[in-house]
């Protein structure tokens, strides 16, 4: 739809989403000129407050930036893009020191940080706070500095329907307040900072907000997206019917934790020589396995190895949440199963944030550029939006964007294929459809049921301006292009792996460019490039 662009608001810079990507980035632009950060529910809720483990960064003496480099890559399958990690371990140092400048309270030991080593990592070099709840001590941190920033102008509950863009360019967003009313905003740069999609997934660690908003409009508005059929699945979430899907961090693997079946046997080491500690896609295949051979739907944590004062005082809101629900973790192993936890792909940027759309930047888990590859490393994606953040910082703190040239009206494109009379019904058929077919282990039979069950349906009617009916487009919108790349994509890599294609080509050391009109492939090690 178009949109007189002569009563909406104006701000030099717009940043949508608050997790750590978005607050970091809002921090540092204000430096610059006035922001504007818009975010469709609290400031608090994000995928970054939910974060256990840590942050992964070189800060060790016993460590440095090029073996950060080599655990990143080899993670990464051979998809990493390594100029881009290049850029994540050699910058990621600097920016945790501006975390502890700014006050978050990481763990310390000794007078020393407290590192722990987590899974594909060679050493410890995952900083944490206050046990396992390292996200939210740093989203607390943040939110304090933002609502204490005179530049920086808050908007909750504003949900994003739309990139506003005209002659090929974006000039803002269109956002809705909680009551429906339209809010336009006009900015010289426009800044994704909206997390990933967990929540097209049935069993999934991630909020309520997770929804893929941001890589929804962006695609819509021409911006391509790529890496879409790799999903992170975390091997280990809480498994219990009355309890959400619960992640329980992999740091409780790294502190000694063992995986047993419920014949209580340990079973780890006869699928990789890491055992517990092997890549994040390894130890998820091998428990969904492993609960296959023993018709169960989990396995069990055991933590008996710990002593029970270091469980409270190392993973105090894991303790307290599964005794929340009956279960003493000093005691009880916990029955744990996967669930979708991160998305790898997202929007295709550059080594700025730069998207295809110019003026329109993108950061964090939203984003794609390049440095996960097919499987992310982990306690690799707090400092991914902060390293990137700044680089959208540094890039427009060099060029001094000038405002744009208004022109008389944008457009703001939006989609409707589901009824408006049933829009849960819809959701969670869709929640199921995905958990089912695009899982751990994927078949070509599968995607092509649920490929064809979310072929586009154009209704007569538009969208319905309401956040749930939106959500829902942007829902469906993701999981048909993540069908199709898990379709194209012939073989097993990292988190995407074909059970009728089960190992990797060396062909395919590729990327996949989704835009809305077409699929194109680019080198693995080739940087996406847009010229603006």
């Amino acid at each position: 739809m178009k949109i007189a662009t002569n009563n909406l608001q104006t701000t030099p810079f717009l940043i949508i989403g608050s997790g750590i990507a978005g607050l970091y980035t809002a921090l540092k632009l204000s430096e610059l000129d006035e922001v504007t950060l818009l975010t469709k529910e609290t400031l608090a809720e994000s995928n970054t407050s939910y974060a256990q483990g840590g942050i992964a960064a070189a800060v060790s003496p016993a460590d440095s930036p090029e073996l950060h480099f080599q655990d990143t890559i080899k993670a990464g399958a051979g998809l990493c893009l390594p100029d881009a990690v290049k850029i994540l371990v050699n910058e990621g140092p600097e920016r945790v020191k501006e975390l502890m400048q700014l006050g978050v309270p990481f763990d310390t030991q000794a007078g020393k940080l407290a590192l722990t080593r987590e899974a594909a990592h060679c050493c410890p070099r995952v900083l944490h706070a206050d046990g396992d709840a390292t996200g939210r001590q740093i989203s607390q941190t943040l939110i304090k500095q933002v609502l204490a920033n005179p530049r920086i102008k808050l908007k909750e509950n504003s949900f994003v329907a739309a990139l506003l863009t005209a002659d090929g360019r974006c000039y803002g967003a269109l956002a809705l307040d909680p009551v429906g009313r339209q809010h336009g905003y006009l900015a010289k740069a426009t800044v994704l900072a909206t997390g990933g999609c967990g929540q097209i997934f049935a069993d999934t660690t991630n909020p309520q907000v997770a929804t893929g908003d941001g890589m929804a409009i962006a695609f819509r508005a021409g911006a391509p997206l790529a890496d879409l059929e790799f999903v992170q699945f975390h091997p280990t979430a809480l498994y219990l019917p009355e309890a959400p899907r619960f992640l329980i961090t992999e740091a409780v693997r790294g502190e000694g934790g063992i995986l047993r079946n419920q014949q209580g046997v340990r079973f780890m080491p006869s699928y990789h020589e890491a055992a517990e500690l092997a890549p994040r896609d390894v130890v998820a295949r091998s428990l969904l396995t492993e609960m296959g051979k023993t018709g169960t739907d989990h396995v069990y944590l055991h933590l008996s190895a710990l002593e029970p004062s270091h469980i409270k005082s190392r993973f105090p809101n894991i303790y307290e949440t599964c005794l929340a629900y009956g279960l003493d973790i000093t005691k009880e192993p916990i029955p744990v199963a996967p669930a979708m936890h991160y998305m790898m792909g997202g929007i295709a940027t550059d080594l700025y944030g730069r998207t295809a759309l110019p003026h329109l930047f993108a950061c964090g888990e939203v984003a794609c550029p390049g440095v996960h590859g097919a499987n992310r490393l982990a306690s690799n994606s707090l400092l991914d939006g902060l390293v990137f953040g700044h680089r959208i910082f540094a890039y427009l703190a060099g060029q001094r964007l000038a405002s744009l040239p208004v022109p008389p009206e944008v457009e703001a494109t939006l989609s409707a294929e589901t009824a408006l009379a049933q829009v849960e019904e819809d959701r969670q058929a869709l929640k199921a459809l995905v958990g089912a077919k695009l899982g751990i282990i994927r078949r070509e039979e599968d995607l092509l049921t649920a490929a064809q069950i979310l072929t586009p349906v154009v209704l007569p009617k538009g969208p319905s301006l309401t956040r749930k009916y939106l959500e829902l487009q942007n829902m469906r919108l993701l999981a048909r292009l993540m069908v199709n790349a898990a379709l194209q994509r012939t073989e097993s890599r990292g988190g995407h792996f074909r059970a009728d294609y089960p190992t990797t080509d060396p062909k395919w050391e590729k990327r996949l460019l989704h835009y809305p009109n077409q699929t194109k492939f680019l080198s693995a090690t080739t940087p996406f490039h847009w010229n603006w």
